[in-house]
């Protein structure tokens, strides 16, 4: 019977993934902490955090796992159409800590949420370094859907969104995607399947084909600094 590994406080050492759990499937350990080198450290090794309040940090790496290359971004007509109607201004990294807050809001709202106040705060220190990014969908000056996640070399690593007006999470990621496009990222992990990601184009991905992207794009340089959108990114295509 497999046992799980607690990690340390005082190492950034994490356990092969192909020891992860069949049930449930891709847990790989608990225990740590959420500073930044080791969350840095844990997703160049395909590996992230999702827990709750009840619960130890857990560490997974699911198999297979839930990608999609920015140029498969799927965009059905109705999608299409609300895009070009041009409701919406859409921004990046100008709203962080309000996106990772509705995020969680909406999670605890509907199923407990796994966006501890631990987890936000860990993340908006990643934002502050650099790392993690966001997408924010406006109507007029109010919020309404958004995304963020983490950057390494050409690869997006996304975390949540959430949608206060109908299809504002969907905006953003075609907005992420497409904006992704331009700057040569070869991937966007969406870590776990979900119908809402299916209909944006994301497919499953084996673990062991995961790696090796993670091998081939983690070390590239990537998009430094805040990020902006080009001028009509949303409209090039």
């Amino acid at each position: 019977m497999k046992t799980i590994t607690w990690l340390g406080t005082d190492s950034l050492h994490f356990p092969p993934v192909d020891q992860a759990f069949d049930d449930p499937p891709g847990l790989l350990a608990a225990g740590g902490d959420l500073r930044p080198d080791r969350l840095l450290a844990a997703y160049a090794r395909g590996i992230f955090p999702w827990y709750d309040d009840d619960s130890p940090i857990l560490w997974w790496s699911p198999d297979p796992r839930m990608v999609l290359p920015p140029d498969a971004v799927h965009v059905s007509r109705s999608l299409a159409k609300l895009i070009r109607q041009d409701r919406y201004r859409i921004t990046m990294d100008t709203a962080f800590a309000d996106v990772i807050g509705h995020c969680a809001g909406l999670r605890a709202d509907r199923e407990g949420t796994w966006i501890t106040e631990e987890m936000q705060a860990a993340y908006r220190e990643l934002h502050r370094l650099g790392h993690a990014h966001s997408v924010e969908v406006w109507q007029a000056d109010r919020l309404v859907g958004g995304l963020y996640g983490i950057a390494m070399g050409k690869l997006f690593f996304g975390e949540s969104m959430f949608s206060l007006a109908a299809s504002t999470s969907k905006i953003a990621f075609v907005a992420l995607a497409r904006q992704l496009q331009q700057w040569e990222f070869a991937l966007i992990d969406c870590q776990m399947p979900t119908d809402h990601l299916q209909s944006l184009g994301a497919c499953e991905m084996s673990r062991a084909e995961f790696q090796d992207v993670l091998q081939r794009w983690r070390d590239d340089e990537t998009q430094p600094g805040q990020w902006t959108f080009d001028n009509n990114v949303l409209k090039k295509h």
